[in-house]
């Protein structure tokens, strides 16, 4: 972010958030990409992600690499044996459900920015955080400070905090909507076991849902976070691009030391790959970001709790 020198008063902060201070990840042009609207590239942006991705893991399926192989969660050999849906039927439910997807967020998305004085609204929190720093800084509140922290509370504070609150919320709608799905034997049975027809998961195959699922727990959930934490389309375009890259991931069926998507938290591939096996059907509901529900419901299984109920099977028998 640039910065410019401030005037002494601490009423009059104009210069302090003149246009040459906005910081680098901001464009004021109506459009990221000229002649394509932002709201058409949010919707492009997940569905791009999730292809690009996915036939990048597709790659690795396929190359016969043989340093790979300790990095496979399961035997390459077992992905064909064990699952019940061919892969073209699982291309065409996930493109059916990214249709769906398109289709919500052409309803959903409102077009463009809208004019946003920023000046103003930087002045105006500024306002607000005065008297609060002036409380806690005493004498070494300056207009320069001031400005300073306007700025990162604008710019950074609160987009990040929108974010994490978007994560949060994502997290919370689709656990307790996925632990429904599977204490109710209905839902189950009529949803939730077609994406568990792949018992060794892959990319591609993350997003293989019955259409209903798929709307409630994906589409649905992640609309109702944007919508919840005032997310600009710029905004929502992170997060929707951000959420399917991390949602390929947890299914691509790797273990990867330098994956920074399955460094970021304990919710990753071979976490979730638990959820996929018979012994931890009924655990580790959470997804995609963080594992805080299972953890706090008690609904966590990890490979060494594996290990230790196999042994005292081996043991009682």
């Amino acid at each position: 972010m640039n910065t410019t020198t401030c005037p002494s008063a601490l009423h009059d902060l104009s210069l302090c958030f003149a246009p040459s201070t906005f910081p680098f990840y901001f464009s004021p042009n109506p459009a990221l990409l000229e002649g394509i609207s932002d709201t058409i590239l949010t919707l492009a942006a997940p569905v791009l992600a999730y292809w690009s991705l996915s036939l990048f893991f597709h790659f690795l399926d396929i190359s016969e690499w043989k340093w790979l192989e300790k990095y496979r969660i399961h035997d390459s050999s077992e992905v064909k044996a064990r699952n019940l849906a061919t892969r073209s039927e699982v291309v065409w439910a996930v493109l059916f459900q990214q249709l769906v997807q398109t289709g919500l967020g052409l309803v959903w998305l409102a077009e463009g920015l809208g004019h946003v004085n920023h000046v103003k609204e930087l002045r105006g929190l500024a306002a607000s955080l005065e008297p609060v720093l002036a409380r806690v800084l005493g004498d070494l509140m300056s207009p320069q400070l001031l400005a300073n922290v306007t700025h990162f509370v604008y710019w950074w504070g609160i987009p990040g905090f929108q974010f994490l609150s978007a994560m949060f919320i994502i997290d919370t709608w689709q656990y307790f909507l996925h632990r429904l799905m599977h204490v109710n034997k209905f839902m189950y049975k009529q949803f939730h076991s077609w994406h568990h027809k792949l018992y060794v998961p892959y990319a591609f195959g993350s997003l293989y849902n019955h259409p209903v699922e798929g709307f409630l727990l994906d589409s649905l959930g992640a609309a109702i976070a944007e919508w919840a934490t005032g997310m600009t389309t710029r905004q929502a375009m992170l997060l929707f691009t951000f959420s399917t890259l991390k949602t390929v991931d947890d299914h691509c069926g790797y273990s990867l030391p330098w994956d920074p998507l399955q460094l970021l938290t304990g919710n990753n591939a071979d976490y979730h790959d638990i959820h996929h096996q018979v012994i931890g059907i009924k655990s580790n509901f959470a997804q995609p970001f963080f594992i805080h529900w299972d953890t706090l419901l008690g609904t966590r299984m990890t490979r060494e709790d594996i290990e230790r109920r196999r042994q005292k099977q081996s043991k009682a028998q």
